[in-house]
Formats: structure tokens, C-alpha cells, sequence
């Protein structure tokens, strides 16, 4: 199994939420994260995994199949690492911790399995606020926001882009790699030699990119801008209810 590539829907782009500065966008994912980050209350990471999914299906037009696909082996990610906590947790071995369920000779406390459901809904939170981003934001014009609204070295804002761009390719050569192998009468399933060759064919790309923007000019001093990335009205209100979410969040976890 290979990371496959996902083609953004071109109504996704077209929608509200996709015509959002990314900037803007990445700034709300970090700070309903950090927020979840100080919490274990399963009420405040239900609400920001919510209001991510109403936004990517109302305001990114994003199809509940695309949703689902990406969010089902992260959800199951979730339930996992919850369980895991849950089960090992240090408090079902505390004296006089009150023990809920009892399996065979693992006996899980009350305290452990709120610990475990809330980091599971935390990383669900996560998952749904990464895949509406991922899927209603274009790569291009994510660097190009960092460049020109955060401010941020082209080297670095165009060499992300480069790096995120390169994931697939990775992933397409890995399969190349393996077809080669089955043709040889070679197994096809995972051997050491296949990350081999692909560390090799990631440096190549690697240095074909640095001598490509190299001579591009990146770094070098003041650029023109092919695309006018800038702030409109709804950044506005799509930040306005981002604050609404966050501040309603913060207020649920304290009650």
C-alpha cells in the first residue's frame, strides 16, 4: 500500500472556505490544537472536531465520501491509541482507584478510560481539522501566502512547498521500485533494498530541486509576485467564527 495522490475538488477551491487566506486557515488549525493541547475533557475536542467537519462540508463544499475516506484510518488511529492509554494506563494500579472494567488480568479505572476517551477524541479533533485544511487548501497557494502575508523566507516557504509537493513522487517511485522487482522474479513485497534505491532517488530529485531554484534566483533578493495573495472580507468572518468556536470551547472545558 502507497500514499496515493489526492486531487482537490475544484468546487473545494472555489468555495468560501477554499478561497480563505491559508495563512489564515493554518493559524485557526494551531490555535484550536493548542488549546485541545491542555485538556483531556472530551466535550471541547468534540466541539473543534464539529465545527471542522460543518465547515468543510458548508463552507468548503467537500463531499461527505472525500471526508470519510480521509478521516477512516485516523479515526481507527484514535480509537487505537485510546484504547492503548486506557488499558496501561498508571492510575488502574493506583490503590483505591475504582476499577470499571475488568479484563481477565488488565483492570481499567475510571480514570484511565476518561484519560483514554479523552486523548482519543483529542487525536479525532486533530484529524478532523487536518483533513478539511489538506483538502480545501491549495499547495501553491499556501506558499505563496507565507511569502507575501506571513512573511515568512522564500527558501523556506517554497522548499516546504517543494518537500509537500514531493510526497507523492516519493510514493509513485516506491511503486515503480516494486513493479522493477516483480519483473526481475524478485518478490515485490518490502526488502531493505527498495529504501535503498528510493534514498537514492530522493537525493537525485533532492539536488535537481536545489540547482532548479537556485536558478531561479530564491534568496537572492526582492521578487515580483505572480499571484496578488491578499486579505478580503472573508478571512473576516471566517476568523470571527473561528474565535467563536475557540472561546466557546475554553468556556465548555471549564464548566
Amino acid at each position: 500500500m502507497i500514499v496515493a495522490r489526492l486531487e482537490l475538488e475544484e468546487r473545494a477551491l472555489a468555495s468560501p472556505l477554499g478561497r480563505t487566506s491559508p495563512v489564515l486557515k493554518l493559524s485557526i488549525a494551531l490555535g484550536w490544537l493548542m488549546a485541545l493541547a491542555f485538556t483531556y475533557d472530551v466535550r471541547p475536542a468534540a466541539l473543534v472536531a464539529a465545527a471542522a467537519l460543518v465547515a468543510g462540508l458548508a463552507l468548503g463544499r467537500l463531499s461527505a465520501g472525500r471526508l470519510v475516506a480521509g478521516l477512516a484510518p485516523l479515526w481507527l488511529m484514535a480509537l487505537g491509541i485510546g484504547l492503548f492509554n486506557a488499558l496501561f494506563s498508571g492510575s488502574n494500579t493506583t490503590p483505591g482507584a475504582v476499577i470499571v472494567v475488568v479484563l481477565g488480568p488488565l483492570h481499567l479505572s475510571a480514570a484511565g478510560v476518561a484519560a483514554g476517551i479523552g486523548l482519543a477524541a483529542r487525536v479525532v479533533a486533530v484529524a478532523a481539522v487536518g483533513v478539511v485544511f489538506a483538502q480545501t487548501t491549495d499547495a501553491t497557494a499556501l506558499g505563496d501566502a507565507l511569502v507575501v502575508q506571513a512573511r515568512a523566507p522564500e527558501r523556506f516557504a517554497y522548499g516546504a512547498l517543494a518537500a509537500y509537493q514531493a510526497v507523492p513522487r516519493l510514493a509513485e517511485q516506491l511503486w515503480t521500485l516494486r513493479q522493477a522487482r516483480r519483473i526481475r522474479g524478485l518478490r515485490s513485497t518490502w526488502h531493505p533494498r527498495m529504501l535503498v534505491g528510493l534514498l537514492v532517488l530522493a537525493i537525485r530529485h533532492g539536488d535537481r530541486l536545489a540547482l532548479a531554484m537556485d536558478a531561479r534566483g530564491f534568496g537572492s533578493g526582492p521578487r515580483t509576485r505572480y499571484r496578488d495573495v491578499r486579505w478580503t472580507a472573508t478571512d473576516a468572518w471566517i476568523l470571527a467564527g473561528a474565535v467563536g468556536v475557540l472561546a466557546l470551547a475554553v468556556l465548555v472545558s471549564r464548566l
